[in-house]
C-alpha cells in the first residue's frame, strides 16, 4: 500500500510518500542529521519513505522536523486504518555502542507519548537535540499511537538519538506485523 500527503504552511512545504514495502527510500529534508535518522528509520521499520521538504531552516530546524513528524504520523494512521490485521504491540531494545534505548508501541488509537531521554548534549552538529522529542510527539499524536521511549543508558549524543530512532522503528515494525487471527487485535473489535 502506498500513501501520500502534501503539506504547505508559511514555514514549510512537504511532500511525503509512505509505503509498506522495501522500495528505495529517498529522504531530502534539508536537515542532514534528520535525513540520517529517517534513513535508519526506514531500514529498521521495513517501511519506504520518500520525502521532499523545504522549510525555514535559516531560522532553525524546528518547523521542518515537527511538520515531517506530523505528516508521517498522518500517513501511518492512514496505513493502520487500511490494514486488516496487525500485532498491535511492539517492543525493542537497541544498543548503540555505549547507549541503550527501549521503545514500546501500542497501536491503540489513543495518542500518548512518554519520552524519557536526557540527551547528553544540546546539539549534534547543527541539529538541536530537543527536536527529537518534538519529532516523536508530532508523529505519535498524529498516528494515534501509545508509545514509551526510554533512553536507558547514555553516552555520545549521536548514538543516543540513533538508538532511539532504531528502537522506535523496530517496535513499530513488530506492532505493524500481521497477526495470526487476521483481525483487529482489540476486545472492542475496533481501534480508532
Amino acid at each position: 500500500m502506498i500513501f501520500q500527503k502534501k503539506r504547505k504552511t508559511a514555514e514549510t512545504e512537504l511532500s511525503i510518500i509512505l509505503a509498506d514495502d522495501k522500495r528505495t527510500s529517498e529522504i531530502n529534508t534539508g536537515v542532514g542529521f534528520l535525513n540520517h535518522m529517517l534513513t535508519l528509520f526506514t531500514f529498521h521499520s521495513g517501511l519506504s519513505i520518500i520525502i521532499e521538504a523545504n522549510g525555514d531552516t535559516e531560522v532553525d530546524d524546528h518547523h521542518v522536523t515537527e511538520d515531517i513528524g506530523i505528516v508521517l504520523g498522518q500517513l501511518l494512521l492512514d496505513m493502520i486504518r487500511e490494514r486488516k490485521s496487525f500485532q498491535r504491540y511492539g517492543v525493542s531494545y537497541i544498543p548503540m555502542d555505549e547507549t541503550l534505548s527501549r521503545a514500546v508501541v501500542d497501536i491503540s488509537g489513543r495518542p500518548y507519548l512518554s519520552f524519557n531521554a536526557t540527551l547528553s548534549k544540546e546539539k549534534v552538529g547543527t541539529f538541536d537535540s530537543e527536536l527529537v522529542e518534538e519529532f516523536f510527539r508530532a508523529l505519535i499524536i498524529n498516528a494515534r499511537l501509545t508509545t514509551h521511549i526510554d533512553l536507558l543508558r547514555g553516552g555520545n549524543t549521536h548514538h543516543e538519538i540513533e538508538a532511539i530512532f532504531k528502537s522506535f522503528a523496530r517496535a513499530l515494525k513488530m506492532a505493524l506485523s500481521e497477526n495470526d487471527n487476521d483481525n483487529i487485535p482489540s476486545s472492542k473489535g475496533v481501534i480508532e
